[in-house]
């Protein structure tokens, strides 16, 4: 029978042979160590990234978004706002890879400032997706060097369909750029890696050009911050901007009210009867307390109730008669109570 014996780390030169009877002895043999990679233990590492290096990284990323701005030409950047801000149809944005995902967030930020964006799959624009361009519409197209196989393939379907097309570039001369009906040069000193590959200073102006140009087209549409505000009404700026007071308090109908004259014992069954956690009650309470109208925005109540000289859990609300018709809380109800949630600023 053939003997084979599997050791770590070590190999037999050549198999050897014992008879099936012989006893089960060990002889001398002749071994040599397999070679074995030498491999860090878990948890070690022997990468380091040193502060100098990373100074030196930005100062040279620094230089070359400089380089963009003393080089873009703001002629073109006015004619392609112009195309934006005219169009009477939608503003589409497409890119494949890092470009695309640039092209998603300017059109996202398009959007919020109320104007009709979207963002089309380099891949599903192809397949179906492509109906939904017009005559009225414009497509904006993203890629570095314009060679994008993808977009210079939609480029006679998206024509066809009669939109007017738009290339934003970094490469001079390329096929894209040539093959739109306007195109603009993103001036691109190179990229911050040391390959020149991968795209992080390219994609950083990309976004830079987007952001720039949606202030623009926000300003020359005159949009106010109240307007604004309406697209956000999730966001801090649009809870301070479109809550009013009567949007977030408590209305009289669940407001535990007691008179000077009812016991303590009552007072405190009404007190805990709703989970409001206040009492509205006469001599019991302060006769000058700090109070809001219905009218009055949720943020203004909100700094009332956190005023000096000692903030306060909650703000009765008084209407035009002086009469009491709600309490603004500090803090959201309890989740069991339907009542008004109060927004988190």
């Amino acid at each position: 029978m053939a003997l084979f014996r599997l050791l770590s780390g070590v190999k037999i030169r050549e198999p050897f042979f014992l008879p099936a009877s012989a006893p089960l002895q060990f002889h001398s043999l002749s071994l040599s160590a397999a070679p074995t990679a030498t491999t860090p233990s878990s948890g070690q590492c022997n990468h380091h990234a040193s502060e100098s290096a990373l100074t030196t990284l930005f100062k040279s990323q620094q230089s070359h978004l400089n380089f963009f701005f003393e080089h873009i030409d703001h002629s073109q950047t006015l004619a392609f706002t112009r195309a934006l801000l005219n169009a009477t149809g939608t503003v589409f944005f497409i890119g494949v890879g890092k470009s695309g995902f640039v092209a998603h967030k300017i059109s996202q930020t398009l959007v919020s400032l109320g104007m009709r964006s979207a963002f089309l799959s380099p891949v599903d624009v192809l397949h179906g997706d492509i109906g939904i361009l017009t005559e009225r519409d414009v497509l904006v197209l993203l890629s570095k060097s314009g060679a994008t196989e993808e977009l210079l393939h939609l480029v006679p379907c998206a024509r066809a369909k009669g939109a007017l097309l738009i290339a934003l570039t970094s490469v001079e001369g390329n096929a894209l750029a040539a093959a739109c009906d306007m195109a603009v040069h993103l001036p691109l000193q190179r990229e911050l890696c040391p390959f020149n590959l991968v795209p992080v200073t390219s994609t950083a102006i990309q976004m830079v050009f987007g952001d720039t140009v949606a202030i623009t087209l926000m300003e020359a549409r005159n949009l106010t911050k109240e307007e604004y505000a309406a697209n956000h009404p999730a966001g801090k700026i649009g809870k301070s901007l479109i809550f009013k007071v009567k949007d977030v308090m408590r209305n009289q109908d669940d407001l535990p009210i007691c008179r000077e004259s009812d016991l303590i014992m009552d007072q405190l069954v009404e007190l805990t009867s709703n989970g409001c956690r206040c009492l509205t009650v006469g001599k019991m309470c302060n006769r000058n307390p700090r109070i809001i109208g219905p009218e009055a925005m949720a943020v203004e109540a909100m700094k009332k109730m956190e005023a000096p000289p000692s903030p306060v859990l909650f703000l009765p609300v008084i209407n035009d008669e002086n009469i009491l018709i709600g309490i603004v809380p500090r803090f959201s109800p309890r989740p069991r109570q339907k009542t008004h949630i109060w927004p988190r600023f």
